[in-house]
């Protein structure tokens, strides 16, 4: 009996993991996904002796303006973190691209926001204690012992800025949306309902306005979120252990 229960529920297929905003953030890493086996296959059949020309062109220029972009806000010494940078900020900019589609994007989930956050919290404290050794829980106790607590409380602070901000921006990007949707619609339908029956005249109004405030909120404000976050990220993780030229 206990094997069969345990065999159905082990099949069990739930649902609830696939709101508008997980399906949302499933297909843009499938984006991610294809798009990265074409740029490979791009490169790969690429004539080293030959200058770039279209996608490949702007591909070469995207990473070597976020490269450029490490290289000054972290300095020498983190080489090699544009391709993490890259990878976050096109999962972050997708995100709020997808939007266009209507639907949740998946930067409306606080799941999502708080574990990018989580990843840059960990780089943080990874960098800060590969670069100070033992001395990195010194700061915990510092100027006194008594501070702990509060030390322990802000350490925190980070993750919960970083996540909460973005997320702040999106959930309220859509919920305006949303609002100028339903707005829209029920004007539409009391301005044409009596000639277009069936709830298609709700569908009118709103393509005449929206896109302004979908290029906005999901294009403009994804950009700018992307690059905020991106550059919070890199900031807050080369502080910790800074280029001897920048220091």
């Amino acid at each position: 009996m206990l094997i069969g229960s345990a065999f159905e529920n082990f099949f069990k297929f739930d649902f609830k993991y696939f709101t508008g905003d997980n399906l949302m953030s499933y297909f843009v890493i499938g984006l991610i996904i294809i798009l990265s086996f074409v740029i490979y296959f791009v490169f790969r059949h690429l004539d080293p002796t030959k200058p770039e020309k279209g996608f490949a062109m702007i591909m070469c220029l995207i990473v070597e303006k976020v490269d450029g972009m490490v290289d000054d806000l972290m300095g020498k010494k983190y080489k090699g973190f544009g391709g993490y940078v890259l990878g976050l900020a096109s999962y972050i900019g997708l995100s709020f691209f997808v939007s266009l589609m209507g639907l949740p994007g998946p930067m409306t989930n606080l799941g999502n926001t708080f574990s990018m956050g989580l990843c840059t919290f960990v780089l943080i404290h990874a960098t800060a204690v590969r670069a100070n050794k033992w001395r990195y829980f010194k700061r915990y106790i510092d100027p006194a012992p008594i501070m702990l607590p509060i030390n322990l409380l802000s350490m925190w602070a980070p993750l919960l800025s970083i996540s909460l901000r973005i997320f702040g921006n999106a959930l309220s990007g859509f919920t305006l949306m949303a609002i100028v949707y339903w707005a829209l619609g029920g004007l539409s339908n009391m301005i044409f309902g009596s000639f277009i029956p069936g709830g298609a005249a709700s569908i009118i109004l709103p393509p005449l306005i929206t896109p302004v405030l979908h290029a906005y909120f999901d294009v403009f404000s994804g950009v700018i979120q992307t690059l905020i976050f991106i550059m919070l990220t890199m900031i807050q993780i080369a502080q910790e252990d800074p280029d001897p030229e920048l220091a």
